[in-house]
């Protein structure tokens, strides 16, 4: 179903692009993991378009053939929210789909990316902060959960993830 689409690296100029698909996505689809509070709380922080991320080359957007965005993601070596580096580990970063788009390999399709793409540049594991609703996503394809652990994002609001790993 990715057929007639377009997988590209993102750029500074996608940030509209990016943002408008994690808008769509994030308020549908974590919905069903997230209490409508802390959702609501989230969202303003979760749905910011990262530009360093945007710009650093692993970080990846599908396209179909008008334009529309309909799944990003990507991956680094900074763990996410810091600067902390460790050698052979990569992060997988600010996934989202298109809520009409689900079900099509969207999401498989840039991991599979991510994966070729980490493995040349030297990675052998991949760590993931999982949304609660994304767990049976990342479970599909590969990855085991280490823990749960809640990600603070301001004065009282506390999001709860999961930590994720695969080997690549």
């Amino acid at each position: 179903m990715v057929g007639q689409m377009k997988l590209r690296s993102t750029t500074a100029n996608d940030n509209e692009l990016v943002g408008d698909l994690l808008v769509a996505s994030y308020p549908v689809l974590m919905r069903v993991g997230y209490p409508y509070e802390v959702l609501q709380a989230a969202l303003p922080a979760i749905t910011e378009v990262n530009p360093t991320l945007l710009t650093s080359g692993t970080f990846y957007m599908l396209q179909r053939d008008d334009g529309l965005a309909v799944g990003c993601g990507g991956w680094t070596f900074e763990r996410p929210g810091t600067s902390e580096i460790i050698t052979g580990l990569a992060h997988i970063r600010h996934f989202a789909t298109h809520p009409d788009w689900t079900g099509k390999g969207i999401g498989r399709k840039i991991f599979e990316c991510c994966e070729e793409n980490a493995r040349l540049a030297g990675a052998q594991q991949f760590e993931c902060y999982s949304s609660l609703n994304a767990d049976a996503f990342y479970s599909a394809l590969g990855f085991t959960t280490i823990e749960h652990f809640d990600v603070p994002m301001g004065p009282g609001l506390i999001f709860p993830s999961i930590r994720m790993t695969r080997s690549i």
